[in-house]
């Protein structure tokens, strides 16, 4: 896997706490925690494109790609807040906690096989 500079790995980890800090205080209906949650989104989704493998590894391949599809569903998870957030489009309910929880999924399955699979390799 191609790795990080501090930099990109610093706005990695900030972007993982506003996704949290958004998501979690969304309940509240504070408008603030969609943005949290957006700026979040995009600073982690970014961060984790940015970080490729080069290798030829059938299996970490699939799996990265994987990891990407659960980034672009966080990403949508934004879309999906912003339409319930400022009622609008088809999702004016809480369809973005099923989206959220698909992109977890994929996020904590890849991450743990890809370092299994790195390790073996």
């Amino acid at each position: 896997m191609k790795k990080l500079t501090p930099l990109q790995n610093a706005l990695y980890m900030i972007g993982a706490i506003l996704l949290l800090m958004g998501a979690a205080t969304y309940i509240t209906k504070w408008v603030g925690a969609f943005y949290l949650y957006t700026v979040g989104a995009f600073l982690f989704s970014s961060m984790q494109m940015l970080a490729s493998y080069e290798g030829r590894n059938l299996v970490i391949r699939r799996l990265r790609r994987q990891q990407l599809m659960g980034a672009l569903a966080i990403l949508f998870t934004s879309c999906l807040m912003a339409m319930n957030t400022f009622q609008f489009g088809f999702a004016r309910r809480n369809e973005w906690i099923a989206c959220l929880t698909v992109a977890c999924i994929l996020e904590l399955y890849t991450v743990f096989r890809i370092s299994s699979e790195l390790e073996k390799e």
